[in-house]
Order: C-alpha cells, then sequence, then structure tokens
C-alpha cells in the first residue's frame, strides 16, 4: 500500500489515444483524487492537453502538464517484449511544428497499423468493424490496440482486454501486427528539440540495463519512470538507486487508461514523492504547463 495520497500524476491516458475518459474527464477525476500535478500523456497527440486547456476545463488547485508516450521501435534484438521502449515527454511546447509533424507521421503510423489489425481479426472470422463506430474519436486521436481489445470485449471475441492481448493482438497472436515509428534515440531527440524532458516509462528491467541506459542518456534521456503504480517495493528501490547513481530525474503515474476501474482505483495504489513535479520544472523545462 502507498504510504499516503499522491498529488502527482505524471503518466496518464484520454480517449485521444487508447484511454477510456475524455481528457476533461479525467482531470476532474484526478483533481478529486487530490492530484495537484497532472500530466496527459496520450500517444503520440497532444490533442488531450490543448482540448482542456482551450476550454478551460482545468481544476482550480491543479497544474497541467504537456506531455506525450512515444512506444519507440528498437530494431536490433536486444531481448525487449516486443521490441519497444516506452518514451514519455513533459513540457513540450505544443506550438513546435517540427515535433507535430513528428507527431503526426507517428499517428499515421498508427491508424495504418490498427486498419490492418482489423483487417487481419476479419479474416480470422473476427469482425469488429460495428463496434469500433462507437469506440473512436477525433481526427487528431492515435488509435492504439487497447481499443481493438475493447471491441473484441463488446463483440465476444475475448472476456476483458487483457484476454484481448494474451490470445488474439499480442505479440504471437494471430492478430498481432508488428509496429512502425521512430526509435528511441529519434523520440529522445525530437522531445528534446521541442523544449521538453525525455523519461522512460515503466521500465522494470533498467536496473539490469545499465549500458542500455547510459546509450539514451548520451542522446538525451533525463528522467527514469521511479514510481510506478505496478512496482512492488524492491523495484521501486532498485529504480530509485539506479536513477540517483545514472543522474536521472524520477518521475511516476498511474499509467491509467481504464480497462481495470476508475481512475480513483488505479490512483489509490499509486505514491509518487510531491518533490517530482518540481524536479520536472528544475530540469530546464521551457514549454506547457496550464493552470486554472
Amino acid at each position: 500500500m502507498p504510504p499516503g495520497p499522491s498529488t502527482v500524476d505524471l503518466h496518464a491516458h484520454t480517449r485521444r489515444s487508447d484511454g477510456v475518459l475524455e481528457p476533461a474527464d479525467l482531470v476532474r477525476a484526478a483533481a478529486a483524487c487530490g492530484v495537484t500535478a497532472l500530466a496527459l500523456t496520450d500517444h503520440d497527440t497532444l490533442a488531450g492537453y490543448r482540448g482542456v486547456v482551450a476550454s478551460d476545463a482545468i481544476p482550480v488547485g491543479l497544474e497541467l502538464i504537456a506531455g506525450i508516450e512515444i512506444n519507440a521501435i528498437v530494431r536490433e534484438e536486444i531481448g525487449l517484449w516486443e521490441g519497444e521502449l516506452h518514451i514519455l515527454g513533459f513540457g513540450m511546447d505544443t506550438d513546435d511544428q517540427a515535433f507535430e509533424a513528428a507527431l503526426v507521421a507517428q499517428r499515421g503510423r498508427r491508424a495504418e497499423r490498427f486498419a490492418r489489425t482489423v483487417r487481419r481479426l476479419a479474416e480470422l472470422g473476427m469482425p469488429i468493424d460495428a463496434q469500433l463506430e462507437t469506440l473512436a474519436s477525433g481526427p487528431d486521436d492515435a488509435l492504439g490496440r487497447p481499443i481493438v481489445g475493447r471491441a473484441l470485449v463488446a463483440a465476444g471475441f475475448a472476456t476483458s482486454v487483457e484476454d484481448a492481448f494474451r490470445r488474439l493482438i499480442g505479440r504471437g497472436g494471430p492478430g498481432y501486427i508488428p509496429r512502425d515509428g521512430l526509435g528511441p534515440h529519434e523520440a529522445i531527440r525530437a522531445i528534446r528539440a521541442a523544449g521538453g524532458l525525455p523519461v522512460l516509462a515503466h521500465f522494470s528491467e533498467a536496473p539490469t540495463r545499465t549500458p542500455l541506459l547510459q546509450e539514451l542518456i548520451d542522446v538525451g534521456l533525463a528522467g527514469l519512470e521511479v514510481y510506478y503504480r505496478t512496482f512492488d517495493r524492491p523495484t521501486t528501490a532498485a529504480m530509485t538507486d539506479l536513477a540517483a547513481r545514472l543522474g536521472l530525474l524520477a518521475t511516476g503515474g498511474t499509467d491509467y487508461h481504464g480497462d481495470t476501474g476508475t481512475y480513483a482505483e488505479s490512483h489509490a495504489a499509486l505514491w509518487v514523492p510531491a518533490e517530482v513535479a518540481d524536479g520536472v520544472h528544475r530540469a530546464g523545462v521551457v514549454g506547457s504547463f496550464a493552470q486554472s
């Protein structure tokens, strides 16, 4: 159990990528749980952050940080599950045209993979087009496999999103389509160029992968997600020691999507020290933060 309610959550997803809540609803849910520093880290899109800021939907007392998550492809075989490293970015300039162009390209690759997955499932006798009509959202959304998983559940082909990944659309499954897109070096440099802070997300293998982390640090990695909702105490302790040893900023978050419960339930299992938010500010981020 965490030592107390966390006031910081620097990893959460909305319907603009593969979460279940609209951005404004997620922000309100976080504020209701006592969160005072929140990053919306949708995959490959800043649309959720922009929408909340434009609609003046930030609750009093909450700071909203522009965030992103990029599933970066590791093209050489180094024993990583699905060959990916997930790179979070905080505080990018949301008006940076080069960064937005990179995200547009990422979303295009996501859309292509999404369509190929849907076609593959139809060929396997599991059509989900009707279910997807109620799950897809706006033009700037970054379509992801959790949406496919929810459609499979709605169509009766899976009992849960986890079941869908395990049997059908995860690596090795009959409906699996490999991802394409930016590599980790490219993702880190793109975030840096937009004034943001690049952080390696939920990589519990990090303590045994120091050379890999050093390689990422050499191209600009600045942080490590140390406080993660599903990490146990020994993992968190090892990640904390590693971040300190390598000079990386420790961050943390729920990685909330919504398939296994409410935001309040995910938040109850999270502990991120309040000073983590201060660290993001001190790290030299020059981009986007917003308050009510």
